[in-house]
C-alpha cells in the first residue's frame, strides 16, 4: 500500500476538524439547502467536490514547491485566509447578523449556476487552499515510493470526509433550522459558537504565518 494508514487517519481527522469548522463552503451550502432544499444544497457540494479536486490536481503537480521558492506568496494566502476567516467571525456577531441556520431570503437559481457557485466558492475557499499547501504534504513519505500517487490518495481521503460531513449537514439543515427558530436563544450561542471557531482558526493562521512553507518530499 503506498499511503501509511496512520498517514490515512491523520489526514482523516484533520479533515473532520477542517470541515466541522464554519467557513466559505458550510456557510453557502447550509444557506443554499435551507432557501432551496436539499437538492440544491447537494448540487453545490458536488461543485465543491470540483474544486477540491482542483487544488489536489495543482497540488500534486508542484503547486506546493511554488510556494517553497515564492515563500511571500505562501505567507501572503495564509495572512489572507486569517483576515477573511476574522471578517467572517465579525459578521456573525455584528448587529442583525444572521446564524448559520438561520433561514434566509435567497433567489432561486439554477443546477447549473448552483454547480458553478459551489465550485467558485471552494476555490476562493483559504481553508482548501492551505489544506493540500501546507497539510497534505506533511503526510506524504518517500519512503514508500510514488508520492504523486500518496498525494492524490491522501487528497482522496480528505474530499471523502469532506463529502460526507457536508452531505450530512446539508440533508439535516432544515431540521436543525426548525429546532433554532422553537429556540431562539439557541440562534445567539450558534452565532457566537461560530464567531469562536471561526476566530480561532483565523488568530491560528495569523500566528503560523511567518512560517515558511515545506516542500512536500
Amino acid at each position: 500500500m503506498p499511503v501509511d494508514a496512520a498517514a490515512a487517519l491523520g489526514i482523516a481527522v484533520v479533515a473532520l476538524a477542517m470541515v466541522l469548522t464554519p467557513g466559505p463552503n458550510m456557510i453557502y451550502l447550509v444557506s443554499r439547502s435551507l432557501s432551496q432544499g436539499s437538492v440544491a444544497g447537494l448540487v453545490s457540494l458536488v461543485g465543491t467536490a470540483l474544486g477540491f479536486l482542483v487544488y489536489m490536481t495543482m497540488a500534486n503537480l508542484g503547486l506546493a514547491a511554488v510556494f517553497v521558492v515564492v515563500p511571500w506568496l505562501y505567507t501572503a494566502l495564509k495572512v489572507a485566509g486569517a483576515i477573511y476567516l476574522l471578517y467572517l467571525a465579525y459578521r456573525a456577531v455584528a448587529s442583525g447578523g444572521t446564524g448559520l441556520f438561520e433561514v434566509r431570503d435567497l433567489a432561486s437559481d439554477s443546477k447549473a449556476r448552483l454547480f458553478s457557485m459551489g465550485l467558485v466558492t471552494n476555490l476562493l475557499n483559504p481553508k482548501a487552499a492551505i489544506m493540500y499547501v501546507a497539510l497534505i504534504p506533511q503526510f506524504i513519505d518517500p519512503a514508500r515510493g510514488d508520492v504523486v500517487a500518496q498525494g492524490f490518495i491522501l487528497g482522496g481521503v480528505q474530499i471523502a470526509v469532506s463529502l460526507c460531513v457536508n452531505a450530512l449537514i446539508i440533508l439535516g439543515a432544515g431540521a436543525v433550522a426548525a429546532f433554532l427558530r422553537r429556540r431562539p436563544r439557541w440562534l445567539v450561542w450558534q452565532r457566537r459558537a461560530t464567531a469562536a471557531l471561526l476566530a480561532g482558526v483565523g488568530v491560528a493562521l495569523l500566528i503560523e504565518a511567518p512560517a515558511p512553507a515545506t516542500a512536500a518530499p
